[in-house]
């Protein structure tokens, strides 16, 4: 562990030094118009428009998305609803016993091998169902539950609320069908070590059925841009909102804030990801349920001081998903587009990163991790991002803002500019004190555990492209990192538009290995759902 932080310490000292002159001298704005040809680039590709007119674009990716999620939520008899309760029971354990060496229907076993001579898969994995959900949660709760909320708000109004509830329902099937695949494909080593993710079920699964060259193209450009994503979008942008919110709450000034910040965050990080998934798993475990109960509380705080007002809530969001009065929104396909697009953002489903996560887990049976996997989309973007909507349209029965503003994204609260997660803390302001440093706390905690989960994301990313050595890893955690740091001093608003590409270009490979295995995924969940009721007899 020393040997690591002298290591960390020594290679980002110079990053440290570079980002401060950076900012003095305007270099991270030279990087910045430097790199946005490239960034403009790969946007306009990956965000490639399949209908567009003065008041809708409609990106082929997010009708995709979409669409997908709507043929599983068909195809597998609505599991989002069927076994939510299944779900929930397998987090706490209720289906334990399942995983005890030649329990099951000899009928259901994979590939013909019968309950005495299976072999028991169980004590493959290094994490339990809810150490493996709370490490993807913690991916995907983040500063967009804070931000991005408030952002599809001010564009779409109340309206986009609904549909990014829509939204969050149908993905609970993509990761159902994805964090299936995860742990069915994925590889272990012979000191335990799980490899999993779409870099696994793309490559191995095709190769089954005789796509083999194709598998191996889809399952490297879904590394190269998981990679890709997790410098930026789950590091440099997070390490950047946090630094943002801690330089506000102490009126830090200096130019050196930022890199000082960066440094403590890089530490924190590295300490954390150096112990791998199990020591990931234990943060999280214990970090992400208490900063969405945290969050939740207040909320539900703001929300029940003004009970009054949650009919009215409610009903000007479903009033506003059919009949929009937000300006610029355009119609109910403008407003739509909104809460689908935030939606996808923040939950990830059929991005497939989280189930790098899930395949970690012990377990025999794959569909059982992947019914724990719906429950995720559930947590962030029905439950989290409901919240922190009804707080900021409660907030804004005084007519703070007009809805829609002026189609950017911000909005005027008492004549100044608001946007993202500046209009959730204002909403916040009206109604707890002393919430700029509440706010402060949950960004952060958002925000360290996105990186730590996705630097592990990465991590089995960089894997699958050069090996699983010990200098390798090594690498990329420095590499990673110094991102973080890089992400707090420096402003490469660029470099993050073409990592948030990168994310979702990741969708396109991976629903290429959704589309060829999901009916793997439906006979994995027969054979769950039979030991399940051979245990009940």
């Amino acid at each position: 562990m020393k040997k690591y932080l002298l290591s960390l310490l020594a290679i980002l000292s110079p990053f440290i030094t570079f980002a401060q002159e950076s900012q003095e001298a305007g270099l991270d704005q030279k990087i910045d118009e430097a790199f946005q040809p490239v960034a403009d680039f790969f946007t306009n590709v990956i965000f490639f428009p399949i209908y567009s007119s003065d008041t809708i674009t409609i990106p082929f990716v997010l009708v995709l998305l979409v669409g997908s999620a709507a043929f599983f939520t068909f195809y597998f008899g609505f599991p989002n609803v069927r076994y939510f309760g299944k779900a929930i029971n397998t987090v706490r354990g209720k289906y334990d016993e399942l995983e005890g060496h030649g329990l099951g229907d000899p009928d259901a076993a994979v590939d013909g091998d019968i309950r005495d001579t299976i072999r028991d898969e169980s004590k493959e994995g290094e994490v339990s169902h809810f150490q493996a959900l709370a490490t993807a949660v913690s991916g995907t709760v983040g500063n967009g539950n804070i931000a991005g909320v408030a952002l599809a708000i001010a564009l779409g109004g109340p309206g986009a609320t609904f549909w990014m509830i829509v939204c969050g329902l149908l993905g609970m099937s993509t990761k159902f069908v994805e964090c299936t695949l995860g742990v069915q494909y994925r590889d272990v080593g012979e000191d335990g070590t799980v490899y999993g993710g779409p870099m696994y079920y793309i490559s191995k699964g095709l190769k089954e059925r005789g796509f083999k060259t194709l598998g191996k193209i889809a399952a490297a450009l879904f590394a190269v841009f998981c990679i890709g994503g997790s410098f930026g979008g789950g590091n440099a942008a997070q390490s950047n909102q946090a630094t943002i919110v801690i330089k506000e709450l102490f009126n830090w000034e200096s130019t050196a804030a930022g890199a000082i910040v960066g440094l403590v965050l890089a530490i924190l990080v590295g300490i954390i990801i150096i112990g791998g998934i199990k020591r990931i798993a234990s943060v999280t475990e214990k970090v992400v349920p208490f900063m969405a109960v945290m969050y939740i509380a207040a909320c539900l705080y703001i929300i029940f001081s003004n009970f009054s007002f949650i009919d009215d809530a409610i009903g000007l969001i479903v009033r506003e998903a059919f009949n929009p009065t937000a300006f610029g929104v355009g119609s109910v396909i403008g407003v739509l587009l909104v809460g689908f697009q935030r939606a996808a953002f923040s939950n990830e489903a059929g991005a497939g990163s989280a189930s790098i996560a899930h395949s970690a887990v012990k377990t025999k049976y794959s569909a059982s991790e992947g019914l724990v996997a719906l429950l995720e989309p559930f947590i962030d973007t029905v439950v989290i991002c409901t919240m922190t909507a009804l707080v900021i349209i409660i907030f804004n029965f005084g007519g703070y803002f007009e809805y829609g503003g002026d189609g950017s994204g911000s909005v005027f609260i008492d004549g100044l500019p608001f946007e993202g997660a500046g209009i959730t803390s204002k909403a916040f302001a009206e109604y707890i004190p002393y919430s700029n440093v509440f706010l402060t706390i949950a960004v952060v905690l958002f925000a360290v555990s996105t990186m730590i989960s996705w630097s592990y994301y990465g991590l089995q990313s960089w894997k699958f492209l050069f090996g699983r050595g010990k200098t390798a890893d090594m690498v990329y955690k420095l590499l990673f990192c110094t991102f973080v740091v890089i992400g707090a001093a420096a402003s490469m608003n660029s470099i993050w538009a073409f990592s948030d590409a990168m994310i979702f270009a990741m969708i396109f490979p991976n629903m290429i290995g959704l589309y060829f295995l999901f009916p793997v995924v439906k006979k994995q969940l027969r054979r769950y759902l039979d030991a399940i009721k051979v245990a009940a007899r």
